[in-house]
């Protein structure tokens, strides 16, 4: 399908599908063959009314991590670093509640989420440059759920870290670091590290649609504290910004004047499966950064999640392909499906794993007792419980963390999906989600619950 062709889809059909999505704004874009299309639709901010154009910033989440990943392996390309270096090596002040998994952790580990101190963590540490400083060095008690380079467990607080890694070698904050050696030399025009950045274009804002009214409205905040902005607070682009970045890699991470923004070999290692993701996930792997959502197809990529707003980002390096859509609120996953599915099917003939549905029938061998319980996190708890009419529920309770993020109590129920994983019973913005238990204690019971994270039981050893 050509461009022409694909612009005329996205045209004709993109409000339809915003509508029985109940998305109040959506900038997509496509990239092939160096050609680039993009187009906007929708209201930006249901409160204000301010309609989308192909100018608007939208947040694209932890899609910043990719971006992140460029300037780390920009100082790997300048000898500066190695990716099996510990990470005290460069920042002789980390620290983690395990001093043993501290003294050895490494950059690779970071960068693979393989790291295993827990990682959900956004604390505000004010908006000065000295945030991302401020926040790594309160991270001496986040605990260790797994001994470091075991297993995979998304980790936001990893980023952040290596954001802090950018900023000591570079000797400037990581938002100027971006800035300087990402976006001007790609000629990225509209693009935002924080809300003062960002008033300065014409910007969405984030909607949610808490239980039980389910009505859409402007989140509690435009966006995150900005000691996670290496890992995906605040960064806002246009869609066509983003496919700017992804020209680069296509092009073997030259832009396109030629000037070399990262090597050819960091582009490629970035690609290259370094773990595999756990069975609840929707993806086949990671590699450095880089989400390997499907290895037979060659897909990769990367999702945004931040108040409000959904990111997706998607590309098929052999097709010289890349799909962006960004979006600020209501069934995201679905519209997801809708275009960027769509897309990819059309211009390139691969197709994005289906997403999961509650199957007929539990699967054999399914035993419940051994998963209940509450799996805890500093940001949430997680309990699955059992109706007296055997219903399965999975109860959500943030933390304050999550609070102050506009994170809510939820209740989902959930149903047998196969040995050790249940799956939502409805979709949950346009998606069923999977929840998956792994380990065995003395008396049976699983001992750790995992999504894209791992979770360990509340009360493991008791």
């Amino acid at each position: 399908m050509p461009l022409a062709v694909a612009r005329s889809w996205i045209e004709s059909e993109l409000p339809a599908l915003m509508a029985r999505r109940r998305v109040p704004a959506a900038a997509v874009g496509v990239l092939q063959d160096g050609q680039v299309l993009d187009h906007a639709y929708g209201i930006l901010n249901l409160a204000t009314g301010v309609e989308a154009t192909t100018d608007s910033l939208f947040q694209v989440g932890s899609i910043t991590k990719l971006w992140t990943t460029d300037l780390v392996m920009q100082l790997v390309d300048e000898g500066r670093v190695g990716l099996d270096d510990e990470i005290r090596r460069h920042l002789p002040g980390f620290a983690v509640a395990d001093e043993e998994a501290a003294a050895t952790i490494t950059i690779r580990q970071l960068l693979s989420h393989t790291a295993g101190f827990e990682g959900d963590v956004f604390t505000d540490h004010g908006p000065g440059d000295d945030a991302v400083e401020r926040f790594i060095a309160s991270m001496g008690d986040l605990p260790q759920i797994f001994a470091p380079g075991e297993r995979f467990s998304y980790s936001n607080a990893g980023f952040a870290v290596l954001g802090r890694l950018v900023e000591v070698l570079r000797g400037t904050t990581w938002d100027r670091a971006l800035q300087e050696r990402l976006a001007a030399p790609l000629g990225l025009t509209h693009i935002a590290t924080t809300a003062y950045d960002a008033i300065r274009f014409r910007a969405a804002m984030g909607h949610i649609d808490p239980a039980p009214e389910h009505v859409l409205r402007p989140g509690p905040a435009w966006g995150m504290a900005r000691a996670s902005g290496p890992v995906g607070a605040m960064l806002s682009m246009r869609v066509r910004d983003l496919l700017g970045f992804a020209a680069m890699h296509l092009a073997g991470g030259t832009a396109p004047g030629g000037t070399r923004v990262v090597s050819a070999a960091s582009c490629a290692e970035m690609l290259t499966r370094q773990v595999d993701h756990p069975a609840s996930t929707r993806s086949d792997a990671r590699g450095l950064g880089w989400s390997l959502d499907d290895l037979s197809q060659g897909i990769v990529g990367h999702d945004g999640q931040t108040i409000g707003q959904s990111a997706f980002f998607r590309m098929v390096p052999e097709h010289g392909l890349a799909v962006a859509l960004l979006t600020n609120g209501g069934d995201t996953y679905g519209l997801y499906h809708d275009v960027v599915g769509h897309l990819l099917d059309d211009l390139a003939g691969v197709r994005i794993a289906p997403d999961p549905v509650p199957p007929s029938e539990p699967p054999a061998g399914f035993d419940t007792g051994r998963l209940l319980g509450t799996y805890r996190a500093r940001i949430v708890d997680w309990t699955l419980h059992q109706n007296p009419d055997g219903r399965l529920w999975v109860e959500e309770i943030p933390g304050p963390e999550g609070v102050a993020i506009g994170d809510e109590p939820q209740s989902y129920e959930v149903l047998p999906y196969a040995i050790d994983q249940v799956v939502t019973a409805d979709a949950l913005h346009g998606a069923h989600r999977v929840f998956g238990f792994t380990g065995r204690d003395p008396a049976g019971r699983a001992t750790h619950l995992t999504t894209s994270r791992v979770f360990p039981r509340a009360n493991l050893g008791a």
